[in-house]
Parts: C-alpha cells; sequence; structure tokens
C-alpha cells in the first residue's frame, strides 16, 4: 500500500478510513465514555501519528491496522493520563464534578494494564501484541487470527497465557 495507490484510488483510501474508524468505535466502545476523545478524534489522531512515520506506506493492510492499533493505545493512555493530571489539580473545567470518581478510578485501571503490558511486551512481545488487539482495540479472536496471520485456537491459548501472566503482574 504506496501513497500513489491510495491516492490513485478513494474507494481505497475511503475503506481504510472505514477501517480506521471501525478500530477506534470498538476502542472506546470499551473504555466508556472518555469526555476527551470521540471516534472521529481517535482515527485522526492516530492518521497524524501513523502519517509522520516515514515507512508506513510500505507497510502491508495487516502490519498497518496492527501500528493503528498500537497508535490508538498509546493515545487513549496519553488522555486517561491527562484526566488524571487535571483530577489532581489541573484546568479540569471540562469534567463534571460526579463524573470525576468514575473516570479516576477507570484511568487508575488503563494505566495499570498499560504498566502491565509494557511489563509483558519486554518478556514476550507477541503476547504484549495480542493484548493491545484484544483489550485496547477490542479485536474478537477471529480479527485477532487475521490480523496475525495464525490460527483461532492459537490466539485463544495465547489469550489464556495472556490473561493469566497480566493477572499475576496485577494482583498485589
Amino acid at each position: 500500500m504506496t501513497r500513489e495507490e491510495l491516492q490513485a484510488s478513494p474507494l481505497l483510501e475511503e475503506a481504510l478510513y472505514q477501517d480506521l474508524k471501525a478500530l477506534a468505535r470498538q476502542r472506546l466502545r470499551r473504555s466508556g465514555p472518555m469526555t476527551l476523545l470521540d471516534t472521529t478524534a481517535l482515527v485522526h489522531e492516530s492518521w497524524f501519528r501513523l502519517s509522520r512515520r516515514a515507512d508506513w506506506a510500505a507497510m502491508g493492510r495487516e502490519h498497518f491496522m496492527a501500528y493503528a492499533a498500537s497508535a490508538m493505545r498509546s493515545l487513549v493512555i496519553d488522555y486517561a493520563r491527562a484526566r488524571q493530571a487535571a483530577i489532581r489539580g489541573g484546568q479540569a473545567t471540562h469534567l463534571e464534578f460526579d463524573e470525576l470518581p468514575t473516570l479516576a478510578h477507570r484511568d487508575e485501571e488503563y494505566l495499570a494494564v498499560h504498566e502491565a503490558l509494557t511489563d509483558l511486551a519486554r518478556s514476550d512481545p507477541a503476547l504484549a501484541r495480542l493484548v493491545e488487539l484484544r483489550f485496547f482495540v477490542g479485536l474478537e479472536e477471529t480479527e485477532c487470527a487475521e490480523l496475525l496471520g495464525v490460527a483461532r485456537r492459537t490466539v485463544q491459548r495465547d489469550w489464556q497465557k495472556a490473561r493469566a501472566v497480566l493477572w499475576t503482574l496485577l494482583t498485589p
């Protein structure tokens, strides 16, 4: 998928945009209400990050979508951190008082999972990638299998292993 191919075919560009929107929609549906980020904003922010990467045009579709999932995860974590900073005394004019305990609790969970995932990525990058796709993007087993190029059963086994490792890392 080169820049020229993407620009030459508006249908390809539209299909890629719709795929990114679906990825963002799944991601945000799993994270609950995010007052600072919606589907379109997540797609545009992640596209901005992706377009700055020099080699994005040489990526295949699967690699591109996996990279997009990672970019979306990073954005959601960044927004969670920003909300945590706002809750702890920043200029939080965009948040309602009643939302603060719920948002803080959810953000703390996402940040804890992010830290555990970083530890997992050091020891087993393939498991970490699967967790990104399942937890942060919200893909189903069959979608992960297709994207990663493995059998569905492999995804099931790896998901079970990843959950066990994360449980160990997240349990005090």
